[in-house]
């Protein structure tokens, strides 16, 4: 069943709780430079402090754009129903929409590159985001995520070959940092993802594109960051595992 929640946003709230109460306060985030992701575990006053936010301001304008709807499933889902959940969503959805965009990088860097030479470095940052983003997808999938779902099964601690999962974790939680980063300079490099006044309907798509999957990545590492993870390691806790 829906939990209807209220939309009252206090500067002491956490992003990553305020992104999980309010999925919608994302975009607002982003607009606003407040990392809700990699840096979920911040306080919106810790946040808003550390780029020269009014806290309070922010709190008010957030608040107001917050709605009071019920809460995403994703929002109250087990450790095993996340791991499924993430796949079908955000993997799935990267894995059709990378190869789209590496086509459209380079057609719009053959067109354009000459009146447009940031495309290159464009071009090289997007290669990278892809060559970092597929085998940390391909590890989630077949080492983290099923060693996950075993975990959620069990009644005594499995016995895996990294030990505790909170190894593995670890792998993630920095190759979501490095992510993070390539996204912020991708960001930086297509002026916020705006196209110039001389781009072609392909060039509007491509910056399009690359707005969305930044806004997809987001919110996917934030449900791994602040809501898989720290389920994972409370079920590791609970069955008494030790590294």
């Amino acid at each position: 069943m829906h939990t209807t929640i209220d939309t009252t946003i206090d500067a002491t709230t956490r992003l990553g709780d305020l992104v999980t109460a309010h999925p919608e306060l994302a975009r607002e985030l982003e607009r606003r430079g407040l990392d809700y992701c990699c840096g979920g575990g911040q306080t919106l006053a810790e946040a808003c402090e550390a780029i020269g936010l009014d806290a309070a301001e922010t709190a008010g304008e957030l608040a107001g754009a917050a709605s009071a709807a019920p809460l995403a499933d994703w929002a109250s889902m087990t450790a095993a129903e996340l791991v499924d959940h993430i796949e079908s969503t955000h993997h799935r959805y990267l894995w059709d929409e990378m190869p789209r965009l590496s086509a459209l990088v380079d057609k719009i860097l053959t067109v354009h590159g000459d009146r447009h030479p940031e495309l290159r470095e464009i071009a090289e940052c997007y290669a990278e985001i892809r060559a970092d983003l597929e085998p940390h997808l391909t590890k989630e999938e077949r080492v983290l995520f099923p060693m996950i779902r075993e975990l959620a099964d069990a009644t005594t601690p499995p016995s895996f070959h990294c030990g505790t999962l909170q190894n593995p974790i670890s792998v993630m939680l920095a190759e979501h940092d490095t992510v993070g980063d390539l996204l912020a300079r991708l960001r930086e490099l297509t002026g916020g993802y705006e196209p110039p006044a001389d781009g072609c309907a392909s060039y509007r798509a491509c910056f399009e594109g690359l707005a969305a999957l930044e806004a997809d990545t987001h919110l996917h590492v934030h449900k791994e960051n602040n809501l898989l993870f720290p389920q994972v390691l409370e079920m590791e806790s609970r069955l008494g595992a030790t590294r």
